[in-house]
């Protein structure tokens, strides 16, 4: 599923391409998405300009002069950047065109994604409106996050990957960072000291923000804007090498399930 990063290397990537142009049109190939693309959405936009490509957790917000445009890319989806004259594939369900025939094209083989318009605050928006703080931003620290784990007895893995909490800490930066950290995944998150809250916020500030410059993480389908995939994954210290030494100890690296999602952590460097 693309993560965080993966969804800022899309807004990086096609930023410069769509920025300030004009919409022309909106070609539905698909429409019934995880939820129905709003039949009116070709009308709406037909004359807008784009004003701002932002990002707020794994949600993409294209900002018109009436409202915005949301983008999810659900399990598999990617944005890319062409024109007319490429003949859209199987799973090419929207075409977004601008007047200089610019087209931001969405593709989604599972159909999980999402394009959804609203002319209030995007931010109120109720897929958005719960949602906690960038990872990335000042409102995450480790006092913050030492608040929100009070004296829970929930694993603290399972903490960071809420997005209630915090957004965009997905299975697999969650298991980089607490390694990273230095704290194991099956901790009660009340359990953790102040000394380990400070590693692990900065430690998911460290590895989103070098996921990012990396171009996100190669899984399964995830290509950027370029159609290229992402190159984090050869840095993975922990993640999907069950069994492997540990890139710092040498200690095989141990797989379990956490929450019905796969976690890895090395025994001997994390406590």
């Amino acid at each position: 599923m693309p993560e965080l990063p993966e969804v800022e290397t899309s807004r990086r990537g096609i930023t410069p391409h769509i920025l300030g142009k004009t919409f022309k049109t909106v070609a539905v190939r698909e429409s019934r998405l995880r939820w129905p693309v709003p039949v009116d959405l070709p009308a709406v936009l037909a004359g807008q300009r784009l004003n701002a490509v932002e990002r707020r957790g794994k949600y993409l917000l294209l900002g018109a002069e009436t409202g915005t445009l949301i983008l999810h890319l659900g399990m598999s989806g990617n944005l890319r950047i062409t024109n007319p004259q490429q003949i859209p594939g199987k799973h090419d369900h929207l075409d977004f065109v601008f007047a200089d025939d610019t087209v931001l094209r969405f593709n989604d083989q599972r159909k999980f994604g999402a394009a959804l318009w609203t002319s209030a605050d995007p931010l109120q928006h109720p897929l958005l409106a719960e949602l906690g703080p960038e990872p990335l931003s000042a409102d995450f620290d480790a006092e913050y996050l030492q608040r929100r784990a009070g004296q829970r007895t929930a694993c603290i893995k399972s903490l960071i990957m809420d997005s209630h909490i915090v957004v965009g800490v997905g299975n697999i930066y969650a298991s980089e960072s607490l390694f990273l950290a230095g704290v194991l995944p099956t901790r009660a998150a009340g359990s953790l000291q102040r000394a380990e809250f400070e590693r692990l916020a900065a430690a998911i500030k460290t590895v989103l923000g070098q996921a990012i410059e990396q171009g996100g993480t190669t899984l399964r389908d995830f290509t950027n804007a370029e159609g290229k995939p992402g190159y984090f994954k050869q840095a993975l210290a922990v993640y999907g090498r069950d069994g492997a030494p540990c890139r710092t100890c040498a200690e095989p690296i141990q797989h379990s399930k956490i929450g019905q999602r796969a976690s890895y952590y090395c025994s001997r460097c994390q406590s």
